[in-house]
């Protein structure tokens, strides 16, 4: 009776509490915060201890995880490497040192420091990834590089368990760990442990790269909803249960296997089943970060309290800024990185309890740091506010204006997304041709720039289904993809076959690579960006090599028709495959045989005709 009432007033609380600060702008994080005080032990007290409500709101941390993994292939994770383990490792190292040396300062030992270092360098990954996501900037530079740093704060948490009871000033902390231990894996000899762990990550890719897609074939074959919900639920339970085994984070098991799904068909329907379910234990989460802030302690000690929050936010805030400009982030986006991610994280809380039960950091100094964490938290909506109203318009001026700017449901038969260098030139082509166009773009000062030269392009995000129904998706022939980013393209491909079955797309292929994903896709023509530039440039070196224009000519387009035959062929195959290298390695010898056969053939002619012409002179005489 008593969790119904709790959970009563925790959905009661964020039902009123979130809309109005939303229509105040305050965003929902603040909104869920702000009602977690309110019926907060230490406020009215409608609840009482949030500890075990918390562990339950941490479940929602796991989901947003997975269905991040959804959207990111592989491939995408791959391009991600350098900002993760460069832009990550260095914010951990040097967020971790600079505490260290603050708290060395201030007299405490040099475990104590480096504990304290390794649990505040960590972010929220909750807060940070729900604002940036409310504000549609997952797709741009500040995004993608918080992404990137939360990703390895996740992957860090491992070895920083596995540490800090090396840290423990009494020498029983090994012994502690060990005695707290509840995983599968510490059982095991220490040789047997990391192939363990090795194994279940091997396990876990291969059941979601071969196994899932027949049981998801099978559930959507019954035509049951709740079923697909279900399983969906199955799913990432089932990873943060085999993850904890093991001693792993199960948000970081969640997104290995939302990555290994990334390219199942039925990736869309697992996202529309889950996200609720997210939502809603983000909501609890954040409510519970509230309810926990510790006011009696902050009456009894507001100045230390108080020094610590805003120490941590300051010096997180000045090393982020200063990677973000070391990576060059460029203008506002170095400071919707930094404010994003200048708080400390709910893994904090974990890390936190964990010192104290292996006796890194004493009692004191834990209810300190974890209301110091709780604060900043609370704080980290106000400051992106903050940025939001008086730091962006100075490096966006003209963004404000175009984000409110109204466009009227459009009627032109095509649809332009991406006005940058390939996208200009098929718009013009059209618009030469009395053809009209409505164009889209994400850049507010390349439209500012582009708009001055009399083009009418209008300003959104072409992965929303809703902006592409106003451009008129429904009734338009064909939706030209021409953006710079492939998996922005692959998302755009994904929404618009799913909502707008009758419109024909034409897109922009990165690479081979690419192609290959597109035509998956279903993409009904795809047109690879430099291949075409390339072939021309290399039909004018064989000519200036001495070769007819015509014969060049010929040369290009039999090379073109070969690689579009070839690519027909790969296309039935898997990207790395030995049948796909195979293939490819056939393909590069057809190609040759193909071009020096006609080059023979050629010269044979041209002897043939020689001979003739000779023949006739012999015969005049």
């Amino acid at each position: 009776m008593a969790l119904l009432q709790e959970a009563f007033l925790f959905l009661a609380a964020g039902v009123v509490a979130v809309p109005i600060a939303s229509r105040l702008g305050l965003g929902s994080v603040l909104g869920y915060l702000i009602a977690g005080v309110i019926i907060g032990p230490f406020v009215f007290g409608f609840v009482g201890e949030t500890e075990h409500i918390m562990h339950f709101a941490e479940f929602g941390v796991v989901m947003m995880l997975f269905l991040i993994g959804l959207e990111l292939q592989p491939a995408v994770l791959w391009q991600l490497r350098k900002p993760i383990l460069g832009l990550g490792g260095l914010q951990v190292s040097v967020t971790a040192l600079a505490v260290a040396g603050i708290a060395m300062l201030f007299g405490l030992s040099w475990q104590v420091g480096v504990a304290m270092g390794l649990i505040l360098s960590l972010s929220s990954t909750a807060i940070a990834l729900q604002i940036l996501g409310e504000k549609n900037l997952m797709q741009t530079e500040g995004g993608k590089a918080s992404f990137a740093v939360l990703l390895f704060q996740d992957i860090a948490v491992i070895p920083i368990i596995a540490l800090l009871p090396l840290l423990s000033t009494s020498g029983g902390g090994s012994v502690k760990a060990a005695e707290a231990s509840s995983t599968y894996i510490d059982t095991l000899p220490e040789w047997q442990q990391p192939l363990v762990v090795i194994g279940v990550i091997i396990g876990l890719i291969l059941i979601g790269r071969y196994l899932m897609r027949p049981v998801f074939r099978f559930i959507a074959e019954s035509h049951l909803r709740e079923m697909f919900t279900a399983t969906a639920l199955m799913l990432v339970v089932g990873t943060a249960l085999l993850m904890n085994m093991v001693g792993l984070s199960p948000a970081l098991g969640a997104f290995i296997a939302g990555v290994v799904l990334a390219n199942n068909e039925y990736r869309h329907e697992l996202e529309a089943n889950i996200d609720p379910f997210k939502a809603l234990l983000l909501g609890l989460f954040f409510m519970s970060v509230g309810a926990s802030i510790d006011f009696a302690l902050l009456a009894k000690h507001p100045l230390i309290v108080s020094l610590v929050v805003l120490g941590l936010i300051s010096l997180k805030f000045v090393i982020l800024w200063g990677l973000a400009k070391l990576f060059a982030i460029q203008g506002g986006y170095r400071y919707w990185f930094a404010f994003a991610l200048a708080q400390g994280g709910e893994f904090g809380f974990v890390l936190l309890s964990f010192s104290l039960q292996n006796q890194v950091l004493p009692a004191e100094l834990v209810d300190i740091l974890t209301a110091a964490i709780a604060l900043s938290m609370v704080l980290t909506p106000v400051l992106i506010l903050l940025n939001e109203r008086l730091v962006q318009p100075l490096f966006e001026q003209g963004e404000a204006e175009l984000h409110e700017e109204p466009m009227d449901e459009q009627h032109n038969p095509v649809i332009v997304a991406g006005f940058g260098r390939f996208g200009q030139i098929v718009a013009r082509l059209l618009l030469a041709n009395g053809f009209a166009v409505t164009v889209l773009d994400h850049s507010a000062t390349h439209i500012e720039r582009v708009r001055r030269f009399g083009f009418k392009i209008f300003y959104g995000d072409a992965t929303r289904d809703d902006l592409l129904h106003t451009a008129g998706a429904a009734k338009a022939k064909l939706l030209v993809i021409a953006v710079d980013d492939r998996a922005t393209i692959n998302k755009i491909v994904e929404m618009a076959k799913h909502n707008f079955p009758n419109l024909k797309i034409y897109a922009r292929a990165y690479d081979v690579v690419h192609y290959h994903e597109l035509q998956r896709l279903g993409v009904d023509h795809i047109e690879r960006e430099l291949f075409l530039g390339s072939l021309h440039l290399g039909e004018r070196v064989l000519q200036e090599l001495g070769m007819r224009a015509y014969q060049a000519r010929r040369k290009a387009l039999q090379f073109a028709q070969h690689d579009q035959e070839t690519n027909q062929r790969l296309s039935d195959f898997e990207l790395g495959s030995k049948k796909y290298i195979s293939i490819s390695q056939q393909a590069r010898d057809e190609v040759i045989e193909l071009l020096q056969a006609d080059r023979i053939q050629r010269q044979q002619q041209e002897q043939d005709n020689a001979w003739s012409a000779e023949q006739r002179a012999q015969h005049d005489v």
